[in-house]
């Protein structure tokens, strides 16, 4: 298993594998912005509208592999205001159905939180279904739970859940400076 950080150009030539990885989790009722059934041609295109995103610098997008599959994915969002430039979302955590179970998120997570690390930001955040597994390994993890929204999004099948944000500080904080 190999975790590698995309850029642009890797990206689009693995849309593809991400958009079944993409249209699987969908399917297999994670809750990452889309409803189910995905059509695969709109999870292509959703991958392939990153890929302007990875070359300008403000999203950050790694790949777990066995072999050539995709496995796993996880991004970071990164602001663009001058304010905020200590600070990155983490978004779309996706582990395939057939790897789940075997410390690849948490792995994808770690890899993630390294890099922001690495590249000086000292804050992440991130929101995720209330309730979901997800959830635990990010508690597990050492993610702090700030509140619950309700009614924050819809599930894959379409019903209104809440929502949990959890940030966790990391690298050198002022205090540390």
């Amino acid at each position: 298993m190999t975790v590698t950080r995309l850029d642009d150009v890797r990206l689009t030539a693995l849309v593809e594998q991400l958009a079944d990885l993409l249209t699987d989790t969908v399917d297999g009722g994670a809750s990452v912005g889309f409803l189910a059934p995905l059509d695969r041609a709109e999870a292509v295109a959703w991958w392939r509208g990153r890929a302007a995103a990875v070359a300008a610098g403000e999203l950050a997008v790694w790949v777990a592999r066995e072999g050539e599959r995709v496995t796993g994915t996880v991004s970071l969002a990164l602001p663009d205001k001058p304010n905020s430039r200590h600070r990155a979302e983490l978004v779309k955590l996706m582990v395939g159905r057939e790897s789940r179970g075997r410390g690849l998120g948490r792995r994808l997570l770690t890899t993630a939180e390294r890099a922001a690390a690495d590249a000086g930001i000292t804050l992440l955040h991130l929101d995720t279904e209330t309730g979901s597994p997800a959830e635990h390994l990010y508690r597990t993890a050492g993610w702090t739970r700030a509140g619950e929204i309700p009614d924050y999004a819809a599930n894959p099948a379409g019903a209104l859940r809440p929502t949990t944000l959890y940030f966790k500080r990391i690298g050198a904080g002022p205090a540390d400076r």
